[in-house]
Order: C-alpha cells, then structure tokens, then sequence
C-alpha cells in the first residue's frame, strides 16, 4: 500500500476515504512545512498531499535530490505558489491542483469583502459591540452605493469570471476586467489593455489572479496611486501578488478610500498598522471555508493520487 503524507488536517470525510486506499499520515499542526521538512518529506512518502504554507520551493527538492521517493504533489487547493512546479517536474514528481471546486465559494468571498468594505460593515459591527452605537442618523455611517459602481477585475480566469457574474447579474455593475491574454467573457465585460488604466476607470478593484511567478507584487504602488481617491481594492487571491507596504501607504495617505483583504503576504502574520485601520476590512483566509467546498477539495487532491497510484494521467495536472 502506497505511504500517504496530508500535512494538515482536512475534513474527516477525506481522511477516511484516504485510510481506505493509503497508508496514511496526517500531521495535525497548522503551521506549514519548513524547507528541511518538505525535502524530508519528498524522502519518506509515495505521495503528498500539502497546502498553503507548505514550502516545496526549489531548494526543497534540491535538499532531496538523489532520494526522492514521492511522486505525486496533490495541492489541496487551487494556488499552488508554494510549490515550484519546475523544480518538481525536474524531479519527477507530478503536481496537481483543485479548481473548480473553490470558483463559487471564494467568488462568495469577494462579494462579501466588496459588501463589507463599502458599506463598512466590519466598523459598524465594532461599534454596536462596544456599546458606542448612539443611534440612526441621515449623516452616520455614511459608506459606498455598491449597486452601479464599476468593478475592475483583475485576471479573468474562473474566480475573475464569477465575481464578474455575481456583480453583474447582482447588482447591475459595469464590468471592466484586465488579464495578460485576450479573453472572452460570458458577462458583458470590457477588457482593458494596461493594469493602471484598469485601476484609474473603476470604482472597485477585485484581484483574482494566481499568486507566484510574474504576478508577485502586480499591484504595486504604481497601480494603487492609479485608483480613484474614492476606491475600494479587493484581494481574494494570494498575499504575495499585492506589494503590502505600498497598499499600506496608500491607505495611510487617502490615495484610496478602503480595502477588503481574505489574504496576506507573509500570512498568518497581519500588520498592525493594518489591523487598526477601520477602513479595511480583514478575513483569516476564509475564500473556501464551507464544509462541503473543503470536503469537494479533499476528494479532488486523493482523486489525484488515486490516478497515479493506477499509473493514469493526474485529472487536474498543473
């Protein structure tokens, strides 16, 4: 029977389906692997099953190399930014993902940090708990009209799609969308050639873009300095792809009005001058925390290893 490493813990539905077919080890702490403990990993176990946090970076397999027994990486989940595919294809070891499964919960996610950060929800809800409510009035808690504003999406692959869907058909938002590439679109949408024109014609940015690679730090102070003072920035992808002191300045200056944030650079370590911000709203990475998200993800990534076990093709091959 094939050794099986799940490096953190996923739903018990998943962890009893992975007992049924592998011998199975499941590491119960939350913090990722190191460096040291992903090559000796990559050393010890026919397949992985890793998620964020876990750094299976070049060094990794470098540390491992002339050892490695694994051969097969099933991500559980969609980013794998913490992952070097390169280095692993080199290594022989096959890296798959779980799309799909994530597209409507983290779009979900999206629309409740626009929601949230424009109608600053987060802040009202603080002053009712700390007994500071004094009452309606025409001029309190004024925040952003959501329903018409334009929405700027930045990388239109499945998530990009479905907040486009979810604020178009939703809330009646023009859609103006950048990506690298051409892209045709199911929703009326508008594509834009440069990021920064993107960022100056909208009145809410929602990125979506895979973390990693070329789109570390695309939303650097140069794209922010383009928004409207009257903006909203939206992250739902990955920590690394906003350059996080440059959005801190902005907030700090009034470049822009407030931001909805689900993920962080160096997470889970959130900055204080962040966390003290009232115009900013803040999610412990919640895009796909729904039980049967989770549970369809966990099946997904043993999916995966089921077909290499067999010698098939991995279903959702990166």
């Amino acid at each position: 029977m094939n050794t099986l490493l799940i490096t953190r813990l996923v739903p018990q539905a998943n962890i009893d389906f992975a007992r049924r077919h592998f011998d199975v080890t499941l590491r119960e702490s939350a913090i990722g692997l190191t460096e040291d403990e992903a090559a000796e990993a990559l050393r010890s176990y026919d397949a992985i099953l890793p998620t964020l946090g876990d750094t299976f970076n070049a060094a990794a397999f470098e540390k491992a190399k002339g050892a490695i027994r694994c051969g097969v990486l099933a991500n559980f989940g969609v980013g794998f930014n913490h992952i070097d595919a390169v280095a692993a294809k080199a290594a022989g070891v096959a890296v798959s993902n779980t799309p799909d499964t994530v597209t409507d919960a983290t779009a979900d996610i999206g629309m409740t940090l626009i929601l949230a950060t424009c109608r600053r929800a987060g802040e009202g809800e603080r002053i009712v708990r700390a007994g500071q409510w004094k009452g309606w009035g025409p001029k309190a808690m004024l925040g952003t009209h959501v329903t018409g504003k334009k929405v700027g999406i930045v990388g239109m692959g499945r998530i990009g799609q479905a907040v486009a869907h979810r604020c178009h058909y939703g809330f009646g938002m023009p859609v103006y969308f950048y990506n690298r590439s051409a892209k045709a679109t199911k929703v009326p949408a508008l594509q834009i050639e440069t990021l920064e024109e993107l960022m100056g014609t909208v009145d809410i940015v929602v990125v979506t873009v895979p973390g990693g690679g070329a789109n570390r730090h695309l939303i650097n102070a140069k794209a922010l300095a383009a928004m409207k003072p009257s903006g909203i920035f939206v992250n739902i992808s990955r920590g690394d792809v906003v350059d996080e002191p440059a959005l801190i300045a902005a907030l700090q200056a009034g470049t822009i009005k407030g931001a909805g944030l689900d993920v962080y650079e160096a997470e889970p370590f959130v900055p204080r001058t962040l966390r003290v911000m009232e115009n900013v709203v803040l999610l412990p990475h919640l895009g796909t925390a729904a039980l049967e998200v989770r549970e369809a993800m966990g099946q997904m990534a043993l999916n995966n290893i089921m077909a290499w076990a067999e010698g098939k093709p991995l279903p959702q091959a990166v």
